[in-house]
């Protein structure tokens, strides 16, 4: 039996992809701690020189920063592409009819 998916809720789906893709951020934050440690430990590693040890803290402290913002960014840009793909899904949907799933 076939069926059609006429329509998606755009909140909804908006809801569930700021839900999946925040979870896909959290795989970032290891990767940016990371970083973040290596960047504070070039800095301990070029000497006491405070013009060569600020770009390093620098970059140390970015990368935290990124990798704690990492899944509220993509959470918030999930919901956003989620809200507009559910709604250009629906658009189109109308014109020239949805996807059809063969369910038993």
């Amino acid at each position: 039996m076939k069926r059609t998916i006429k329509r998606i809720a755009p909140l909804q789906t908006g809801k569930m992809l700021g839900v999946l893709y925040a979870c896909l951020g959290l795989i970032f934050l290891p990767i940016f701690m990371l970083a973040a440690a290596a960047g504070a430990f070039a800095q301990h590693a070029q000497g006491t020189e405070a013009s060569s040890t600020a770009p390093a803290a620098a970059v140390a402290g970015i990368m935290f920063g990124m990798g704690i913002l990492m899944p509220v960014i993509y959470g918030v840009m999930g919901f956003i592409l989620g809200v507009i793909g559910a709604a250009v899904y629906n658009l189109v949907a109308r014109w020239i009819g949805g996807i059809e799933l063969e369910v038993e």
